[in-house]
Formats: C-alpha cells, sequence, structure tokens
C-alpha cells in the first residue's frame, strides 16, 4: 500500500443554535468573496482501545464515508494544529482498522480496538476566497447526529468550523480573534469541545 498522505489542520469550531444565522464572512482580513454552498452528506466511525489508549494520546482513527477526503485517518492534535493521515476507503473493511492504520498508530496503542462512536454530519461548505480567487479558509457548517457505541448515549448538535487555507493570512491568530468576534456577532461562540469525537464522548 501506498504511503498515506499528510496535512496539518489549523482550525477553530463555535457552538451556535439551529437558528443561528451565518454572518458576512467577507469581514474577515483578506476575505474578498463566499463562494457558493456545498453540501456533504459525511458518516464516520471512530475507533479505539478498550482502556481509551488513543484517546489520552488525543489522537483518533477514523473511517469516514462522504466528502471530498472520504477514507481512514490518524488525527494527532499538536501545538501548531491537527495533524492527519490519510488512507483511501478500501485500505481495510469498514469494522477493523487497517493493518497499516494499525501501524501508524503503534506509538500511542496496539490491537485490538473496536468501535468507539459513529458521526453522521449534513455539511454545508463555504470557500473564503481572496481579491486573487485564492482559498484564504473554508468555513463549513455542520449539522451533527453523534452516538457513543460504548454507552448508547446519542446526541445532535449544530457547529461551525473555519479552516486555514493556502492563502490564509500570516497572522493566523489575529484572523481567528476576528472570527470569534464575527460569531459572536451572530450568536454564537467558540466551542466548549476541540473535537466532534470529544463532544459525542461527553469530553
Amino acid at each position: 500500500m501506498s504511503d498515506p498522505s499528510h496535512s496539518l489542520e489549523v482550525e477553530r469550531k463555535y457552538d451556535v443554535d439551529d437558528a443561528t444565522p451565518l454572518p458576512d464572512w467577507t469581514a474577515l482580513p483578506g476575505v474578498a468573496s463566499v463562494g457558493e454552498p456545498e453540501v456533504r452528506e459525511l458518516d464516520a466511525r471512530y475507533f479505539d482501545t478498550d482502556d481509551l489508549a488513543l484517546g489520552r494520546a488525543h489522537v483518533a482513527v477514523r473511517r469516514r464515508e462522504g466528502g471530498p477526503d472520504a477514507g481512514w485517518h490518524v488525527k494527532a492534535s499538536a501545538t501548531e494544529g491537527r495533524h492527519e493521515w490519510h488512507w483511501p476507503l478500501d485500505a481495510g473493511e469498514a469494522d477493523a482498522v487497517p493493518d497499516a492504520v494499525a501501524q501508524a498508530v503503534a506509538e500511542w496503542a496496539r490491537p485490538p480496538f473496536s468501535p468507539l462512536a459513529r458521526i453522521r454530519n449534513t455539511r454545508t461548505a463555504y470557500a473564503l476566497r481572496d481579491a486573487e480567487g485564492r482559498a484564504v479558509a473554508e468555513v463549513v457548517d455542520d449539522h451533527v447526529r453523534a452516538r457513543a457505541e460504548r454507552t448508547g448515549v446519542e446526541q445532535a448538535w449544530r457547529e461551525w468550523e473555519v479552516e486555514l487555507a493556502e492563502a490564509a493570512p500570516a497572522d493566523a491568530e489575529a484572523f481567528f480573534r476576528a472570527a470569534d468576534a464575527l460569531v459572536a456577532t451572530a450568536g454564537g461562540g467558540v466551542a466548549a469541545s476541540d473535537s466532534k469525537l470529544g463532544r459525542a464522548l461527553g469530553l
């Protein structure tokens, strides 16, 4: 199997109500236009050891169907953002972590891995572009349904994410401060949980 692709996510999540209106994202630094909405239906299944070794290491393993990056993912939190490694869906069976993915997380956890949570999400994505048409960031409006597989607890919520893209301003913190203020004017706020998995598990 070929090596996985790798990316670094730098993003911020926001808690919003079902009725919270989207703000004018062109108020953000460097943003000149907002792209047309793109709807994605996402279905993700997360795995961990019985003793949650991956979770303690702030690492997540998931298999996600739908969207432009469908496949198996390993996500590891770091001070500069969240590192993500990606393998295609056919890397393994739907209900078992592939060997290549298990090897990638071997420094944090060893098999067996079992289902941890299922998170389904109706996502509407918007590209934020600068005056030259380059992508500054992507905003997604997520309507989430989650089930913690080991407890049976189900939840539903709405959240927004703002993720920096290749033409993001050099001062990321200033950009996110502006996003915080803009979201606050719409009635939202910085999310209490920094991941959907954490919220699904009540963390």
